[in-house]
């Protein structure tokens, strides 16, 4: 059964019945906005007369962006608290503050971070946000330290591996992410101009290791995942609040949360840094905010390594040697890359598109899906043999003329 679905009119009420909660606000002067602007959910910003503030989402009993067409359980959201919860406990600065999740009503209660920017909106504009790439793959490595047998008792991770189950959500990735950019389907799109490029996706060499790789986001039950970790789900402080010691990212929406590939929440991330260097290449960006970009591979996959270095002496089992953590990278590594080609390639072909794209002017922009789609190929086919985070990007994508007059804001500027 469906929960009852909340509006502008009924969040304070609700809120009050909220343990805690009224002793975080005012209530009753509290003014609510509804800015849901993702895929599936509501969002509403509550705050009072004083600017206290907090975030309430709801799970919608459909798929937001299609409508009711597409039905989907509001069970979702708990999976989301399931995350928030793990993510509380093991790395707490790395998230919005967590206020509790009302399983019968499918809410969860945040902290509001209007002040801060989306980081995808941040690279979109030429802003350099410094230490966001680190901050992502040390969020990445302390949750899957802390939820998969490197760190707590095997039987542990299997009693929360099968509470944490996400068959609606894991489905909609299995769909959009493995199956639908590789046949005929109607949520496809992309420009007439890369037809040829979309096509040649079909060869049967590379659906070889589309299967394989699918196999293997279906079957590796590691740790408890992010499961949708781009740059659309990081927040980024401004240097007002750097200054005043806000960590330098947040990461949220965590509702996909399931247990994963590790390297699936590290392969995602790294396909975003693909757009927005894609993307200020074809702008022709200022050097430094382009360098800034093309180092974000190190910077997130240097710290995810560092991290689980500096973990791992407290692991679970002594068994796990250091040659065995070595080993372990290396597959994650090699996962991570085959499934940033997987989510480079949805982005341009099938549902769900970036902004880093799809605000570029047409010629500018089947430049840039023209270099995403080569180099997702490359990624997948010979991620064994890609053995770091040097040269994973492409050396450059031709910017093309005038477009450096097009820029909305001015670029190379830090958030």
């Amino acid at each position: 059964m469906s929960a009852e679905v909340l509006d502008v009119t009924t969040v304070p009420a609700y809120l009050a019945t909220r343990p805690g909660v009224p002793g975080l606000i005012d209530l009753s002067t509290a003014t609510v906005q509804e800015v849901g602007d993702g895929n599936l959910n509501l969002v509403f910003v509550v705050r009072d007369a004083q600017g206290r503030s907090l975030v309430v989402k709801q799970s919608l009993p459909y798929v937001r962006m299609v409508g009711e067409s597409w039905p989907l359980s509001q069970d979702r959201i708990l999976a989301e608290g399931r995350g928030y919860v793990a993510a509380q406990a093991l790395t707490p600065d790395l998230i919005p503050a967590f206020h509790g999740l009302d399983a019968d009503r499918r809410v969860l209660v945040l902290e509001d971070l209007s002040e801060w920017t989306v980081w995808r909106r941040a690279l979109d504009q030429g802003v350099i946000a410094p230490g966001a790439g680190a901050a992502v793959g040390t969020y990445a490595a302390r949750i899957a330290f802390g939820t998969s047998v490197l760190g707590l008792p095997a039987e542990q991770v299997q009693e929360a591996a099968a509470a944490a189950a996400n068959p609606q959500l894991c489905r909609i990735t299995q769909d959009l992410v493995f199956t639908e950019p590789f046949v005929d389907h109607p949520q496809n799109s992309w420009d007439d101009a890369l037809t040829g490029d979309v096509l040649a996706l079909r060869d049967p060499a590379l659906l070889h290791e589309v299967a394989a790789l699918k196999y293997r986001f279906l079957t590796a039950g590691q740790a408890l995942i992010h499961g949708d970790l781009h740059s659309g789900s990081v927040f980024v402080p401004d240097k007002r609040l750097r200054a005043a010691g806000a960590p330098a990212a947040k990461v949220f929406d965590i509702e996909f949360a399931f247990y994963g590939p590790v390297g699936f929440d590290l392969g995602t991330s790294l396909a975003n840094h693909l757009f927005a260097h894609v993307r200020a290449q074809v702008l022709d960006r200022p050097a430094a905010f382009r360098e800034s970009v093309a180092d974000l591979p190190a910077q997130t996959w240097g710290a995810f390594a560092a991290e689980i270095a500096r973990l791992w002496p407290q692991r679970a089992d002594a068994s796990w040697t250091d040659g065995f953590r070595d080993a372990w990278l290396r597959e994650v590594w090699q996962d991570a890359v085959g499934f940033a080609g997987l989510e480079a390639i949805r982005r341009v072909v099938g549902l769900a598109k970036v902004s880093d794209l799809q605000s570029l002017a047409t010629d500018e922009r089947v430049r840039a899906a023209r270099v995403v789609l080569t180099t997702a190929r490359r990624w997948i086919v010979d991620r064994t043999r890609i053995a770091g985070p040097d040269g994973l990007l492409p050396a450059a994508a031709s910017p093309v003329p005038g477009a450096d007059a097009r820029r909305s804001e001015p670029a190379g500027a830090r958030a």
